[in-house]
């Protein structure tokens, strides 16, 4: 039996436009919630059906774009729930061809200057953060605000801290920032809330490659602590020294 509550109601299908459905598994971002998206998601992939254009997820969502000359509203919505209908998704495995990066990551120093501030808000010392957050094995939940960008999570109940109230000027492409049990790995420079603890050298988007996004929703990924003179060493590495191992 699919899993409800407060957080996950059921799974709610919406209309979104002209030629947009949504199939939304919370009203809040919860493990079972995002598993429910991701699985799905890969289900409709699968399905193929004539025309469907585009399937993708948000944090707890999957979102489907349509041809209207192919598809109506109504037909979609019935073909939606009875595929809703066919399993628990919030107990659903997780998609295959998932990968576990391990990407090299130095913690504070002037490279990453909020980590203390973090650390603070955790309740806890630099070198307890430190450990936790590179201990820490985090699903990208999704891709989203810039290209390739990853939300990450979710960290341990330490890490629900809340974003700032002021915003940071810059934060450089390949800082790894965190706050409300996520971190971000930022993809360009942006301003941001969110606290910068970590930076690595990873290209998270590559225009010119075959799959121009490094990472997708369902990967699996793992902060290694490295210093800042190994981490200069490691932007001659357009993955910045990140590995992957198959997780399917």
């Amino acid at each position: 039996m699919a899993e409800v509550s407060a957080a996950n109601p059921g799974p709610e299908i919406r209309t979104v436009g002209v030629d947009g459905m949504l199939v939304s598994f919370g009203s809040r971002l919860s493990e079972s919630a995002n598993r429910a998206a991701l699985a799905f998601r890969a289900a409709l992939a699968g399905e193929s059906w004539d025309g469907v254009e585009e399937v993708s997820t948000s944090l707890v969502s999957a979102y489907v774009r349509f041809d209207l000359r192919h598809l109506d509203h109504a037909a979609l919505r019935v073909r939606l729930g009875a595929l809703l209908a066919q399993s628990d998704w919030y107990a659903a495995e997780l998609p295959g061809q998932r990968r576990l990066w391990r990407i090299p990551a130095v913690f504070g120093t002037e490279l990453a200057p909020q980590l203390p501030q973090a650390a603070e808000a955790a309740g806890m010392t630099e070198a307890e953060a430190v450990a936790s957050l590179s201990a820490a094995r985090v699903r990208v939940q999704t891709i989203g605000f810039a290209p390739g960008q990853p939300y990450l999570g979710e960290l341990p109940e330490a890490w629900d801290i809340p974003r700032q109230t002021q915003l940071t000027t810059r934060i450089p492409e390949g800082a790894l920032a965190v706050a409300i049990r996520q971190l971000v790995l930022f993809s360009v420079a942006t301003p941001t809330g969110w606290m910068h603890a970590g930076q690595t050298a990873v290209r998270l988007f590559r225009p010119d490659a075959e799959e121009p996004f490094l990472l997708r929703p369902g990967d699996e990924v793992q902060f290694t602590p490295v210093t800042p003179e190994e981490l200069q060493g490691l932007r001659r590495d357009p993955l910045g020294g990140a590995k992957a191992e198959d997780l399917s």
